[in-house]
């Protein structure tokens, strides 16, 4: 029991570090607005909907935070200033819940499936190729044999990349020259992922936001070749957001979620910024599952999403 005590100890202090921007962000808005107040005005909850928004949660999910919060007022009757925070934790913990109800509980697999192909989206500098090498990493930490795919053959650096990274891990990538056809690598990939009874094959592909019906079809000719070798793959399309882009992550994800059926979403570079609230307005808008968070740049700091755990770090003293 001991090493999962210090072993969750160090995930939540990752964690809490690398929120810190935003909940100091968050807080010092949050403690202006309350300051020298006995209850929740309008005023408060003014100056609570511009804290939120300046911590990019965006102003649809925003509103309608403001509007549990005023629901949550008339049906309590009251509400203190003291008070607004615990509203604020639960009504946020709750709204995130509701959107990845089937939050997993650390790095393993389905059973049902092998390889498990994981098929990863997301624009160039999202931090898609580091998720990867990141993935891999606790994948095999878990015990799983590992395949990589590199089929973003459109940047001769990519495919770089994902080789320091295949090499760094100690797993195997399965690669051709720049320029290749990206659907030939993933069958490449997943043909010898079978052959060699890999756990799990992650496929990249190429990060570029050209118009959306040659992406639709690039990754749509990907799928089909794949599940000529596996078909159920992909079991997982992955869309990795850079985090500290704030509105931009939005457009990203409203991009690719029209271009494929992502699934699932790992938002990186959380502590390098005050905007994590992007983490709340993300999964709310697009109602798919926030499955990894990115909290800095070592091997460790890739972490599950825990909703409670993420909304816990943000109001911290909620509970106290």
């Amino acid at each position: 029991m001991g090493f999962f005590n210090i072993f969750s100890k160090e995930k939540k202090e990752t964690l809490d570090r690398g929120l810190s921007k935003t909940k100091e962000s968050v807080f010092a808005r949050l403690t202006r607005a309350v300051a020298g107040r006995t209850k929740v005005s309008d005023d408060v909850l003014d100056d609570l909907e511009e804290a939120l928004i300046s911590s990019d949660v965006g102003v649809e999910t925003t509103l309608k935070i403001i509007d549990r919060i005023q629901q949550r007022i008339a049906r309590d009757k009251y509400i203190n200033s003291a008070e607004l925070n615990n509203t604020l934790h639960d009504e946020i913990a709750t709204m995130l819940t509701d959107n990845n109800a089937e939050e997993v509980e650390d790095f393993s697999l389905p059973n049902t499936t092998k390889p498990y192909v994981i098929m990863v989206v997301g624009v160039n500098g999202a931090g898609k190729t580091t998720t990867i090498g990141k993935l891999a990493y606790h994948f095999k930490k878990a015990g799983k044999k590992v395949y990589l795919g590199a089929a973003d053959t459109f940047r001769a650096a990519a495919i770089d990349q994902l080789t320091i990274w295949s090499e760094r891990v100690g797993v195997t990538i399965v690669k051709q020259q720049m320029g290749s056809d990206p659907a030939s690598v993933a069958f490449d990939a997943l043909q010898s992922a079978v052959a060699n009874n890999a756990d799990v094959v992650i496929i990249d592909t190429a990060g570029r936001l050209h118009n959306k019906i040659s992406l639709m079809n690039e990754l749509t000719k990907i799928k089909n070749v794949m599940k000529k070798i596996v078909p159920t793959a992909p079991n997982e399309i992955l869309l990795v957001l850079d985090g500290s882009t704030g509105q931009n992550a939005f457009e990203q994800a409203r991009q690719f979620t029209a271009a494929t059926e992502v699934n699932a979403l790992a938002i990186t570079k959380l502590d390098g910024t005050a905007k994590g609230g992007v983490v709340i307005g993300i999964s709310d808008q697009f109602q798919i599952p926030v499955k990894y968070i990115g909290l800095g740049e070592g091997l460790e700091d890739l972490q599950i999403f825990r909703c409670r755990e993420f909304v816990d770090s943000l109001f911290g003293d909620a509970k106290k």
